[in-house]
């Protein structure tokens, strides 16, 4: 059979991947790199970089200390109609342009943040305490990455800045979920209300704008929102200085410390399929080091990331144990040798430090040490402790889901000159709303994945649990748009388990998540998390009808 251009395409990524990789210094050496990433790393239609590049591994290692995001202080009180005769904790971030050094030996990097920083400050929220945050849009009338006006939502007549933020797992109102169309031009600003009626977790907020979400988040428009609860609280768990966030992102970085954005070869059409950088950013610094003390610390990781999947590891073996995902705990801890985190994200990991006096461990990505933990005994007591059970996680029954859908992840190439699309269920960004569950109901989506790519899916308001994956005839849906199945459902793993809101779709596999649409009605979205796609019109609305 005759490859597609996309097949053909990657074939040369293929060969061309080591060869770009070395005469553009953009890519570290890493081992045990997937066919697919290394397609992606390098497609062949990407314009020369029109600027020197860094090659990170010029660098010295570990001379930065590691930033730890500030805490977001609340400005004072508002009342909000959904709690008559009831004041609610209230922040303002404002998004803003600055400056700061990535690396010691760098000039100062032109940026985008809250509160000028990126990531910006981690906000914290207690789970049935409400909160209200304005996001405001402070940013400059001109974005200063290359935008694609060809793209859906990114026309010419639109404001060239634009935002909306989004938080990444919140169970929040349609009107407060930052909507890709409902974003804000510089000068304005939008206040939204977070019930936080959901389980201890690590989420991330982050701009969702239509058409330009690769670009604002490439940006450094991102930071972390952490929920805890009581049940949580009790178990002794690692608290305080001893529980980080640790947000992970790379970038393609100029000799001149400018943060530079691939595009194609094409000038009317900039957009590329994914943006892997060369430069691993840990907390917005290349390189940095961490002191920490012999003992117990949680690690809240955060993948926000265009289009990476990292592959963390701790030097000499030292294991990272898991003891949540994206919608909080696992039932019970889980030691690992290695953590796959794809864009969208999380896992929180306790990493024990004890009878490391004097040592440095470092993280890993794909081998490659990217932060450094140097131990260093304060005399100070570790109390905190990883229980054998940490929750109770019941399985959905899939008997009692009153609809499964079926949906197509594919791609497609214009006719009308455009780079190709990424699409969900055949349909553009525009098309009428086909998917329309009911308050309440529990409903199984299943993902068939028609690409050679791995796609992280992330569906807005609702978590889920991950059913199963299983391998499927390309070449017989091709022709008829039948499932023929050609080998076993195989379970998710054991970090699979729990409660989650991104999922790893694999190519040639059907993956099947279950979830129950609790939440408030109004339209939502569901969409691949590789940011490239999502932009490119591998995004589609759903609407949630009342009960």
């Amino acid at each position: 059979m005759k490859p597609s251009r996309r097949q053909f395409l990657r074939g040369l990524a293929n060969a061309y991947g080591a060869l770009a990789a070395a005469e553009l210094g953009l890519f570290a050496l890493a081992p045990r790199v997937r066919a697919h990433d290394m397609a992606r790393m390098a497609m062949p239609q990407l314009a020369a970089p029109s600027v020197p590049l860094l090659n990170p591994v010029s660098l010295t290692r570990f001379v930065d200390p590691l930033p730890i995001p500030p805490l977001a202080r609340a400005a004072g009180e508002r009342t909000h109609a959904a709690y008559p005769g009831r004041t609610l904790p209230y922040y303002r971030l404002r998004m803003r342009a600055f400056s700061a050094r990535v690396h010691r030996d760098l000039p100062p990097t032109a940026q985008w943040g809250y509160e000028g920083c990126s990531p910006g400050p981690t906000l914290e929220a207690t789970r049935g305490e409400p909160l209200l945050v304005e996001w405001v849009n402070a940013l400059p009338a001109q974005h200063f990455l290359p935008i694609d006006h060809g793209i859906h939502g990114a026309e010419r007549d639109k404001p060239e800045v634009r935002t909306v933020a989004h938080v990444h797992g919140a169970r929040a109102p349609a009107a407060s979920d930052g909507y890709p169309e409902d974003w804000l031009a510089p000068g304005h600003a939008a206040t939204y209300h977070y019930p936080n009626g959901q389980d201890a977790a690590t989420l991330w907020y982050h701009d969702h704008a239509m058409g330009i979400t690769r670009l604002n988040i490439y940006a450094g428009l991102y930071g972390t929102y952490i929920v805890r609860d009581p049940a949580e609280a009790s178990l002794g768990l690692p608290t305080g200085a001893y529980d980080l966030p640790l947000v992970l992102c790379d970038r393609l970085i100029a000799q001149s410390g400018a943060l530079y954005y691939p595009v194609s070869d094409d000038p009317q059409a900039p957009w590329v399929s994914e943006c892997n950088g060369n430069a691993i950013l840990c907390n917005g610094k290349l390189y940095p080091y961490l002191e920490v003390e012999p003992r117990r610390y949680r690690l809240r990781l955060v993948n926000a990331a265009n289009a990476r999947f990292f592959h963390l590891s701790l030097s000499h073996g030292h294991p990272l144990v898991q003891i949540a995902s994206d919608q909080g705990l696992l039932a019970a801890p889980l030691p690992r040798t290695q953590v796959e985190l794809y864009p969208g994200e999380r896992a929180d990991v306790v990493v024990d430090f004890s009878g490391l006096d004097g040592q440095q461990v470092s993280l890993r990505q794909q081998g490659d040490a990217i932060l450094a933990f140097r131990v260093r005994d304060r005399g100070r007591r570790d109390a905190s402790r990883v229980p054998a059970t940490l929750r109770s996680i019941a399985r959905i029954e899939p008997a009692s889901a009153v609809h499964e859908r079926v949906l197509t992840l594919g791609e497609q190439d214009d006719s009308g000159g455009r780079p190709m699309m990424m699409m969900l269920g055949g349909q553009h960004w525009s098309a009428p709303i086909t998917e329309r569950p009911r308050q309440g109901s529990t409903e199984i989506w299943s993902f068939v994945n028609l690409t050679g790519d791995v796609h992280p899916v992330h569906l807005h308001l609702v978590r889920f649990q991950v059913l199963d994956r299983r391998p499927f005839d390309l070449f017989a849906w091709n022709a008829s748009r039948t499932l023929k199945y050609t080998g076993p459902a195989l379970p998710p793993a054991a970090e699979e388990m729990g409660w989650k809101d991104t999922v790893r779709a694999d190519p040639g596999m059907v993956t099947r998540i279950i979830a129950r649409f609790d939440g408030e009605p109004g339209r939502y979205v569901w969409h691949c998390h590789l940011l490239e796609h999502e932009d490119n019109e591998m995004m589609r609305p759903y609407e949630l009808l009342p009960a």
